[in-house]
């Protein structure tokens, strides 16, 4: 299990929970507070394009990428 195309789909699956996780939180409004300070809602929206815009990213380079062969 050596191989890149399961590295980028993980990857790529990671940064959609984030990404997913962004979008929800900037609707809903959740607080968050890091080291005692609130985090502002409005960071959401920015985490939510460029984490979606990884996933993506990943994703596709994951469909260009050709899987390990094994070692004979």
């Amino acid at each position: 299990m050596n191989s890149p195309v399961y590295g980028l789909r993980v990857a790529s699956i990671i940064a959609g929970f984030g990404s997913v996780a962004h979008f929800v939180r900037f609707f809903l409004g959740f607080q968050v507070n890091i080291g005692g300070q609130t985090v502002p809602v409005w960071f959401s929206g920015p985490g939510f394009v460029v984490l979606g815009l990884l996933s993506f990213w990943f994703w596709k380079l994951s469909l260009a990428a050709k899987p390990a062969t094994p070692a004979a």
